[in-house]
């Protein structure tokens, strides 16, 4: 069991040493409810992460916890299942609201990463009495509030919505015992560090606040210093390192040839399926009808779209109905996408720490990974940055893109196969003279439209319209014709002298 340091500062309660290179704890070592227990064997849990195996027995004890570990590594039940196991002592089958008000609470940054804790709660939940149920936005607002006024012991939410329903009088937080801050340093990157503040002076100041996250900043420090009581710091490995087991390449190339490459990728390493990420929304949609029109099933993840079509193209790429999921860094945080083969970042990250996460998507629970980012001439800062992230220099390979275009012809052998069919005097002339259509023979013609103009005999003893008017001025206005005026200028009208006319 993990030693519990008791030092009031979360840097002074230094890394853990690794243990030893012993056989992983089992889940039914620890002091769990049988129904916990069992719910934990239908999953198919056995054996305890690293991160699991250090994490439940402090949160047992009642300590807050930092918890940092790479993603993928079970940081999501590392923090439910010892939650669900102390609210066991809150569990009943009465049906009044009263008597189910929220005790824990947990927070995420982002919708897919806050559903899929709910779907990990109901799972480890199921066995018991205990309800649990997740706000976030991007849909309406009328089912989550039904749901809330009937009672629930475990809310998940992002800090938006949340502010949404306390505003609303729909969530009361007065009896939250359990605070969890999941991935908070992306919370702080996306601009929710306000939001947090209130949202935590809403809660009782006795609770046991637990903050997890793949990524360690001095930022993330000091929100610890200010909302954590003598935490225990569990990591299980440096922080802001990738994992072990991911594959990670570096390929120069060029924009034109992104696509390109990662169709060779896909077709050399036989890639069922991959996760490729971009920076931008409208690059995201751009990359992803283009790999449409490529011929595989590709669907895009991005903040423009709504909850519902985020939350079905997610669901199709796990369920293997779809060959590229493309998205922004929407979907670098959390998601648990099990057996995914590949990721590609077509874009380099703007920030650094989102590699890691990118790259955690793959090579998940033990399994192997391939993570490939395609490197332009304008992204060597952004590999710095990375390397000084991850402290591992970084090689920069080259690509051989098999070109499967087809292939021009170059000028030399034009005039070749000019000399062949005209002779040379004629080949300069040949391969110079513009191309020259062959007359086509219309079908069908009229013979009445298809004839030339042939004035008709009247036209020519009959004056044009214009003409006659013309005459017919000069007749009306002997005058005109006699001053030499034109027969097109009309006289003056006779106006009165009040009104500024003369005689």
């Amino acid at each position: 069991m993990t030693e519990l340091l008791p030092s009031t500062s979360p840097a002074a309660v230094d890394a853990f040493a690794a243990p030893a290179d012993t056989a992983p704890p089992l889940f039914n070592t620890l002091p769990l409810d049988p129904k916990l227990l069992r719910a934990v064997a239908d999953a198919g849990y056995v054996a305890m992460t690293p991160i699991q195996a250090k994490a439940i027995p402090i949160v047992l004890a009642g300590r807050d916890v930092m918890g940092a570990a790479q993603t993928g590594t079970g940081k999501t039940a590392a923090f439910t299942i010892p939650l669900l196991q102390k609210m066991l002592r809150h569990e009943n089958a009465s049906m009044s609201p009263a008597r189910h008000p929220v005790r824990a609470l947990v927070l995420a940054p982002t919708r897919e990463l806050a559903d899929q804790v709910a779907n990990n709660v109901k799972t480890y939940a199921k066995h018991t009495q205990l309800r649990s149920t997740v706000v976030f936005g991007g849909i309406d607002m009328k089912p989550q509030t039904l749901v809330l006024k009937g009672g629930v012991e475990v809310l998940i939410a992002t800090p938006g919505r949340l502010l949404d329903h306390i505003e609303a009088k729909n969530a009361v937080l007065n009896q939250v015992e359990y605070v969890v801050l999941d991935e908070a340093d992306r919370m702080l990157d996306i601009g929710f560090l306000p939001d947090l503040q209130r949202i935590l002076s809403y809660l009782p100041k006795a609770r046991q606040t637990l903050l997890f996250s793949a990524t360690f900043s001095p930022e993330i420090r000091k929100l610890a210093n200010s909302y954590l009581q003598d935490p225990v710091l569990v990591e299980v490995a440096r922080p802001n390192a990738t994992a072990t087991n991911v594959e990670q390449r570096f390929y120069s190339t060029v924009d034109d040839d992104k696509r390109a490459v990662i169709r060779q990728l896909l077709k050399s390493r036989a890639l069922s399926q991959a996760l490729i990420f971009v920076n931008s929304k409208l690059g995201c949609a751009r990359l992803a009808r283009s790999f449409e029109r490529d011929g595989l099933r590709t669907q895009a993840l991005h903040g423009d779209k709504s909850q519902d079509e985020r939350l079905k193209a997610l669901a199709a790429f796990k369920a293997g109905e779809v060959d590229l999921l493309v998205a922004t860094d929407v979907a670098a945080r959390g998601l648990d996408i099990a057996d995914l083969p590949a990721v590609f970042n077509f874009d380099v990250p703007f920030n650094a720490e989102d590699y890691v996460h990118r790259i955690g998507r793959t090579g998940r629970a033990g399994a192997s990974g391939l993570a490939v980012t395609l490197v332009t001439r304008d992204d060597a800062r952004l590999v710095a940055d990375i390397e000084q992230l991850i402290k591992k220099k970084i090689e920069i390979e080259p690509f051989d893109l098999e070109d499967d275009r087809p292939v021009r012809r170059p000028p030399r052998q034009r005039d070749d196969e000019a000399d062949r069919a005209f002779g040379p005097a004629a080949a300069p002339a040949a391969a110079s003279a513009p191309l020259r259509r062959a007359p086509v023979a219309v079908a069908n013609g009229d013979p009445f439209f298809d004839r030339p103009y042939e004035p008709s005999a009247s036209a020519a003893t009959t004056a044009p319209a214009w003409e006659s008017a013309s005459r017919a001025t000069l007749a009306a206005s002997p005058a005109a014709a006699a001053r030499g005026l034109s027969p097109n200028i009309r006289p003056k009208k006779k106006v009165a002298s009040l009104l500024g006319g003369g005689r």
